[in-house]
């Protein structure tokens, strides 16, 4: 990803418009206040009568204008209609889930239309005796011009007079939103700008932080959960396990959890704890599964992953475990405790905003942000959190369910319960992450060459680590997460009393008789008894 971890001019616009629309929800007490003060937002980022990025101010307050309508959860208006914010942000002053696909968007007016896949002569061309790049084209699309190089319309895109050139004189080069996309969703209009073809889409969200000019971005419901916060509802924060190093090296885990806590949240859990609850179920499934009722089985953490599978693989989406996302977990975790409190998801990711949508999830989930749009939000509160106490114990999931972030990590936790539950069954591993390696390991799957095995999909490079919604660099954030993981309270699943409950006692059981023996998640060792697990689960009830 060409902008991941850097703060770039279209980063902090981003965040200024979602720390604008979090204000205009905490400071304003009617909605004719925020009528009233909508359509100054981008006065406000944009001000004065000089341009600070393009060729117009009046189109960058535009472009911001249609930012905040994403920001405020509304659709994106048609590019040739005048429309004030205040005249459409009725609709969004609700406690109310009001996102609707499409959730990424290209606004129109930010779109440069740049050129598509393309190979160009740069001026490294020496026109040299030898010409192999006329010579290697196979369809004659390469000539000598005015003494150098042309390649014209019959490119075909081969790629073989770069790589014959001995100056590297020629480059290839695609827009970047379209490069980001694995799985060719991005396509052109008559005008040459992008747009989201939707029935390819799958909303991994590559394409919003790679478009150099800020042109693609997502929909948001920031200003609805703040709006729902303010008005007294029992709001749960359940935070992806990537979560830590997010909002800078400063800024310990226990003042994340308290910075939410200040904000007004009545608690904060882990979702690696549905992570734990997940990969246990996952356990079963293989076990009874596969190979006897199906070849693999595919991890079902990341929806994105699964929608390839289910849209370009429809006859492997069968395999996909049917296991709640973790996220959904820990959501019926505490639901089950508050059916009246309301869930906000907090993690790297766009395609749980969609997934929220679905009708079975949308009764355990209210609500999706990102840790970006999180960050505005602490902005807009003027909550420092290095300033917070760190007198806040994280205790809600094992090493295994914190490592679920890290691309790997969800197949190496299931694979740890695995050996742990079952020692006599020997489970293969494939892993992916991007669209495209996720496309080719299903492929694989479909010619019957991972037989056997289990399959995890990450749509994002890295990993969830990766997703478009973080603010930290992967491979800084992978060395974060994965320290976090390793001083988890617990290190398996089984001996989080959070996590083993009254259905994964029961499949303690089933493996523990199919064994013979009695394994606990201790140090490996044999030496759990049935009432230890009982033990645990009634210390987490107190």
């Amino acid at each position: 990803m060409m902008t991941k971890g850097f703060f770039t001019p279209i980063v902090e616009l981003r965040r200024k418009v979602f720390k604008e629309v979090a204000s205009l929800a905490l400071h304003t007490d009617s909605l004719d206040e925020v009528i009233k003060e909508v359509d100054d937002i981008p006065y406000k980022i944009i001000p004065g009568y000089k341009p600070q990025f393009r060729e117009s101010v009046f189109r960058e307050r535009a472009i911001i204008a249609e930012r905040t309508r994403l920001a405020l959860g509304l659709p994106l208006v048609d590019q040739g209609e005048h429309k004030r914010l205040a005249k459409a942000v009725e609709k969004a002053y609700s406690i109310d889930k009001i996102l609707e696909p499409p959730l990424v968007n290209v606004i129109p007016a930010a779109c440069e239309a740049c050129p598509e896949d393309q190979f160009y002569v740069t001026n490294n061309c020496r026109n040299c005796l030898a010409h192999p790049c006329v010579i290697v084209c196979p369809v004659n699309a390469v000539s000598i011009v005015d003494d150098r190089a042309n390649i014209d319309e019959k490119c075909v895109h081969c790629g073989r007079c770069q790589k014959a050139c001995p100056y590297e004189a020629i480059v290839r080069f695609d827009r970047p939103c379209a490069a980001a996309c694995g799985i060719d969703a991005i396509e052109s209009r008559k005008d040459g700008r992008a747009y989201v073809n939707l029935d390819r889409c799958v909303v991994c969200g590559m394409c919003v932080v790679d478009c150099p000019f800020g042109a693609v971005s997502d929909k948001s419901e920031i200003f609805q959960m703040l709006l729902a916060l303010k008005a007294g509802k029992k709001l749960y924060a359940i935070i992806a396990p990537s979560f830590v190093g997010q909002f800078g090296p400063l800024v310990s885990p226990e003042q994340i959890f308290k910075g939410l806590e200040k904000l007004g949240f009545k608690e904060v859990v882990e979702v690696a704890l549905g992570a734990d609850i997940a990969s246990m179920h996952e356990v079963k499934i293989l076990i009874d599964r596969v190979p006897k009722e199906q070849p693999f089985m595919g991890t079902s953490c990341c929806p994105s992953w699964t929608m390839i599978a289910k849209k370009y693989f429809p006859e492997l989406y069968k395999y996909i475990s049917p296991s709640h996302t973790p996220m959904v977990a820990t959501a019926r975790y505490v639901k089950e405790r508050d059916l009246e409190g309301k869930v906000v998801f907090i993690g790297p990711c766009i395609s749980k905003k969609l997934e929220a949508l679905n009708k079975e999830v949308r009764q355990y989930v209210d609500y999706v942000i990102t840790f970006e749009e999180l960050a505005g939000i602490f902005v807009a509160a003027g909550i420092e959190l290095t300033q917070l106490s760190e007198d806040v114990k994280i205790n809600y999931a094992s090493v295994g369910g914190r490592g679920y972030a890290i691309s790997g990590g969800v197949a190496q936790a299931i694979k740890r319960n695995m050996e742990l539950w079952y020692p006599e069954s020997k489970i293969k591993v494939m892993q992916a992450d991007s669209l495209s390696e996720c496309s080719k390991v299903l492929t694989l799957a479909k010619n019957g060459k991972l037989d056997g095995h289990l399959i995890e999909g990450m749509a994002c490079p890295g990993g969830c680590i990766g997703g478009p919604g973080t603010l930290l660099p992967t491979k800084k954030a992978r060395q974060i997460v994965t320290e976090f993981a390793k001083n988890a309270p617990y290190k398996y699943p089984y001996e989080n009393p959070f996590a083993v409950r009254k259905k994964e006692e029961e499949a303690y059981e089933e493996a523990r008789v199919k064994s013979g023996k009695v394994r606990h998640a201790v140090e490996g060792k044999n030496t759990a008894k049935d009432e230890d697990v009982i033990k645990i689960r009634n210390n987490a009830e107190k």
